[in-house]
């Protein structure tokens, strides 16, 4: 164990200094197109952590459309059973997370997300073979083990990549993956229905089947697809990898040449206020999303007219399609004109119109248009605020912790939000309307105030209360206010002070 604790260190420096290296040698990038080489990160990266997080949404969602074809009653299972079947996922997810983010940045992507996926689809095809509520208990608490170091581990690993404003559109595009998951669960989980009986097994275990199968051939597959970080990445010539590393640190990401693990950065991510204040924006979103993934099929069941398995399975696909459409336009316009925190206070407004509709209406018809706006306000919010508070953050160690915290907190509410709508609250779930727009009411308001501290602070650093005391450095620099460590140089400042430098400015 030792060795490779070792081992896991010497790597870990190697690549600091390989980095460094790459950073500060003279290398000719004159001859560098930008747009040209963000266009190559792009295919080499967003398309395949997509297709990822396409199948692990598909994974851990299934259960609503598996749902509908007797799931319940061929496990001998009740309502309530069924709803502790997907909160134990929750919990295991939000556990990891935080281990997992940090074990991303120790060893190599390529094989921590690729083992992960593999290990899962394991799981998830084994789902398909339990035959009562217990094996159906383990199986999604290891689902949830499994899939915890997804989608903060990808988050995390495409900062690596991208500047600031850059980083939204990509965490959007990435994160639609969940809204096509939706509108393509729908149609496959029609299509497997078809199986029923086939081997003996129900439609619903097929689905768990075929979809786990699939999983283990990406996370196969992933071990030769993903790039693991810009210093070492073997589709970027050298002159490439330097510029990708330069183009970062100029914007403010210093750790972009590399940085060694300290448990100082976990303890800064823990003291934050931004980590605390980003895991309630989250939870405000995050248990709506929950919510609305796991059981749109059966709202939808319920309120148009009572549609049987497959055609409510068909009608969540236009909801999706809208969800996928608003989650990009979202990303790329914030990306453009920053400002990502008023975004957030439009789609948590948007999402709660939807809402109020939905408790008020008795209406087949105007609820299934509820959804509509429902799932335009909500899907936004989960990548818009991922990439705000990674925009806030700086410190590659201390952004895994906090965006892991973040992403772990908001799960943790999925285990509330998969418990809101019960059987006995059908067909217009009163009760699950009412506590997911509570979620939406905390979300608007803790984003309020988000901006607002946001703003004082850049504030007090614009009238030079933050200032640095730097040896030797006069005139150039504000005298500072106070006393506090001096520093050898503004480097030194950047790198063991992060975003609390002075000169950093906050995404508001």
């Amino acid at each position: 164990m030792a060795s490779q604790t070792s081992s896991g260190h010497d790597v870990e420096k190697s690549a600091i200094q390989h980095a460094e290296s790459i950073s500060t040698n003279e290398i000719d990038l004159s001859g560098i197109d930008e747009k040209k080489l963000l266009r190559k990160l792009d295919w080499a990266l967003v398309p395949w952590v997509s297709l990822l997080y396409l199948l692990s949404f598909l994974d851990r969602t299934s259960i609503g459309n598996a749902r509908l074809y007797n799931l319940e009653p061929s496990l001998k299972i009740n309502d309530n059973q069924y709803n502790i079947a997907l909160t134990i996922f929750f919990f295991s997810y939000a556990i990891f997370e935080v281990p997992s983010n940090i074990l991303l940045k120790r060893l190599k992507p390529s094989i921590w997300l690729s083992a992960l996926m593999l290990l899962w689809g394991i799981v998830m095809t084994v789902q398909g073979l339990v035959h009562n509520y217990g094996g159906l208990l383990g199986a999604r608490w290891m689902l949830g083990t499994f899939e915890a170091g997804l989608f903060p581990g990808v988050n995390f690993y495409l900062s690596f990549w991208y500047k600031r404003s850059e980083f939204g559109v990509r965490a959007a595009i990435f994160f639609s993956a969940a809204t096509v998951s939706g509108a393509f669960g729908g149609l496959l989980a029609a299509a497997i229905s078809n199986m029923d009986g086939i081997g003996g097994k129900p439609a619903w275990a097929w689905i768990f089947i075929l979809e786990g199968l699939a999983t283990v051939v990406a996370g196969a597959c992933s071990f030769w697809i993903i790039q693991d970080f810009p210093d070492t990445a073997t589709f970027l010539t050298e002159a490439e990898r330097a510029f990708v590393v330069r183009r970062l640190q100029e914007d403010d990401q210093f750790s972009a040449a590399g940085e060694k693990l300290k448990w100082q950065w976990v303890v800064d991510s823990l003291l934050d206020w931004k980590t605390w204040i980003g895991m309630l924006i989250y939870m405000g979103a995050d248990g709506p999303l929950y919510a609305f993934a796991l059981f749109l099929p059966t709202i939808i069941s319920q309120v148009s007219l009572g549609f049987s398995a497959t055609p409510a399975n068909l009608l969540t696909v236009p909801v999706y399609v809208l969800a996928c459409i608003m989650t990009c336009g979202v990303g790329f316009y914030a990306d453009r004109w920053g400002n990502r925190g008023y975004f957030n206070l439009a789609f948590f407004t948007i999402a709660g119109a939807g809402y109020i509709i939905l408790i008020a209406s008795r209406n087949a018809s105007l609820s299934y248009f509820a959804v509509f706006l429902a799932a335009a306000g909500v899907y936004p919010l989960i990548p818009n605020t991922i990439a705000w508070f990674s925009n806030n953050v700086e410190g590659s160690y201390k952004r895994s912790v906090t965006l892991a915290m973040i992403i772990g907190f908001g799960n943790i509410n999925g285990a509330v939000s998969s418990n809101v709508y019960r059987t006995k609250d059908k067909p217009w779930f009163r009760l699950g309307h009412g506590i997911v727009f509570a979620y939406i009411g905390i979300g608007f308001t803790v984003t309020l105030l988000a901006i607002y501290y946001l703003r004082k602070e850049n504030a007090r650093r614009e009238r030079g209360e933050r200032d640095e005391i730097i040896k030797g450095v006069t005139g150039e620099n504000k005298s500072p206010v106070g006393g506090g460590k001096v520093y050898d140089s503004l480097e030194q400042v950047k790198r063991e002070k992060g975003d609390a430098w002075s000169g950093y400015r906050y995404t508001l």
